[in-house]
């Protein structure tokens, strides 16, 4: 069975175009989230949170929209290739059965947050305690294929989580439709956050993952949508909305910090925050003129509506930091993946994810 198992991984790589180099110690990547690394789940969810058509993955594989929220590739995408490892599957596709469960799963979906009602607006997505559900039905499909080894290749996978962005742009910052911001202070609700992540997290050390990491929320003030909301003025992220993120980032660290107190465990920590802050602050440095706006949209920033079907983007994708109303371009998740791998503390606490693949 062991042998069979080898070659499996092995055509699974070479199929997807990328050679097995850190195969042997990071076999899969379980990817965690909301749309920032949404791989296709919510093409098969009855949502409106869709990116299924054109012009998204216009730079992307053949220039054929997948569901990823991206002109290209998205953040996983990238540290995929960077670990040998080939894209792991999005979990609601029905075709993701089989040994391509040894490539690990995707379970992002688009809209969905740590609470169980972010988004909801929006129709279907798999919250994060949903997302851990499913990441339960994997292991049952897993284990036939595996069998003893099952606990080994768990404990070298990596699992990426990516949440936090939705409960607030989703949740905290319409109090139109959540109660959230007349409920809880910032630091409250950030401390709820990281109450009900931690305890997901546990549940996902409990089944046997052992490699976490956990990304950080961005400055999310900054993003198109919320500049074209007027809160701002011209030029100006919206102060307030980066400044609420305090209590949540901050946790996320401490999480991290007590996550890798337990036997076997290794987690970090992503900056997010910084390193997109960075980008914005300097963007000449790293090759982009436009910080303001959507390279595909409508109306305020380009960011009042997201990019529509079949609209007409920027022809200058590689100068843009974002890329419609909400989501970063290719070019900036090149960027995060790379200070993500082998950044310093200061991007990726306490070890990069090139450090936490080394681990045995």
């Amino acid at each position: 069975m062991g042998w069979f198992i080898a070659f499996a991984i092995m055509i699974i790589h070479y199929s997807n175009g990328v050679g097995v180099v850190g195969s042997e110690r990071v076999p899969a990547l379980f990817v965690f989230g909301d749309s920032l690394v949404d791989t296709g789940n919510n093409n098969f969810l009855n949502s409106i949170a869709k990116s299924n058509y054109f012009p998204y993955g216009i730079d992307f594989n053949n220039m054929q929209p997948t569901g990823r929220f991206s002109n290209g590739k998205t953040f996983v995408d990238i540290i995929g290739e960077m670990l040998g490892v080939p894209y792991p599957p999005p979990f609601a596709d029905p075709n993701s059965v089989g040994v391509k469960l040894l490539a690990g799963m995707n379970y992002a979906s688009a809209a969905a947050g740590i609470l169980d009602e972010t988004g909801q607006h929006y129709g279907e997505r798999y919250s994060l305690s949903q997302q851990v559900l499913n990441f339960e039905t994997t292991l049952d499909q897993l284990r036939p294929l595996l069998g003893g080894n099952l606990t080994n290749f768990l404990a070298k996978s990596i699992a990426i989580m990516v949440f936090g962005s939705n409960d607030y742009i989703n949740n905290y910052l319409m109090p139109s439709i959540y109660s959230s911001s007349y409920t809880y202070s910032p630091s409250q609700f950030g401390n709820l956050l990281i109450n009900r992540y931690a305890r997901q997290l546990w549940a996902l050390y409990s089944l046997g993952l052992r490699k976490f990491f956990i990304a950080g929320a961005g400055p999310i003030g900054c993003i198109p949508n919320q500049r074209a909301s007027g809160q701002a003025a011209p030029g100006r992220c919206v102060d307030y909305a980066n400044q609420i993120l305090g209590t949540f980032n901050q946790g996320l660290k401490s999480m991290v910090d007590q996550l890798s107190k337990q036997p076997g465990a290794v987690a970090a920590y992503a900056n997010t925050y910084g390193a997109v802050g960075d980008i914005l602050n300097t963007p000449s440095t790293y090759g982009f003129n436009v910080v303001d706006r959507g390279c595909c949209g409508i109306g305020r920033n380009q960011g009042q509506i997201t990019c529509l079907p079949f609209a007409y983007p920027c022809p200058n994708r590689n100068e843009y930091v974002f890329w419609d109303a909400f989501h970063p371009t290719q070019a900036v998740n090149y960027i995060l993946a790379q200070r993500a791998f082998y950044g310093p503390p200061l991007d990726t606490y306490p070890i990069n994810i090139q450090q936490m693949a080394l681990v045995n």
